[in-house]
C-alpha cells in the first residue's frame, strides 16, 4: 500500500516510508545496517539489508534521501526534492550532518571541470570539522587546560 507525500504528488511504498521515518527521526547519518538494526524498522516487517538498499535508492532517485559518500550513510534531505547541488558539513566529533545548497558554487565548479574537457555528472561536496556545539566544548576544554 502507498502513502502519498508531501513532495508534489509522489507516493512511497510501505517500505520506503519506514526507512524514510527512520532517518527524519535520526540525528546523524545512518547506514543501511544502522537502520536495519532500528526496532521500528524490524517491527514494520524489514529485515534483509537488500530492502533497505531498495528503499534508499527509490528514495534517493525522489530526492527525499541524500548518500553521504565518505560515510556510505544516508541522510533526510531537509529541503525537498531539488535539482541543485548540496554540500554536506559533517561534524567529525558527533557525526551531526547539516545540508547546505551550493549554487554558485555548482556553477563554479562545473565550468573549471569544463575547461579541462570534463563532463560533470554531479556536484557532491562533503566537508568535515566541528559543529557549533562541538567547538564550543572544544574552546570551552583549551580555556581549561
Amino acid at each position: 500500500m502507498a502513502e502519498p507525500t508531501a513532495n508534489e504528488g509522489q507516493s512511497l511504498t510501505r517500505n520506503q516510508g519506514a526507512v524514510l521515518s527512520a532517518l527524519k527521526g535520526a540525528d546523524k547519518p545512518l547506514t543501511a545496517y544502522d537502520i536495519l538494526g532500528l526496532p521500528k524498522i524490524r517491527k514494520a516487517g524489514l529485515k534483509a539489508p537488500l530492502t533497505i538498499y531498495r528503499a534508499l535508492d527509490k528514495l534517493m532517485d525522489q530526492g527525499l534521501v541524500h548518500r553521504i559518500e565518505s560515510l556510505n550513510a544516508f541522510v533526510h534531505c531537509d529541503h525537498g526534492p531539488h535539482d541543485h547541488a548540496t554540500g554536506f558539513l559533517i561534524c567529525s566529533d558527533c557525526g551531526r550532518t547539516l545540508e547546505v545548497h551550493l549554487d554558485d558554487c555548482e556553477d563554479h565548479l562545473a565550468g573549471r571541470a569544463r575547461e579541462q574537457g570534463f563532463a560533470v555528472d554531479a556536484v557532491k561536496v562533503e566537508m568535515t570539522g566541528r559543529c557549533p556545539d562541538c567547538a564550543a566544548a572544544e574552546a570551552a576544554r583549551s580555556r581549561t587546560s
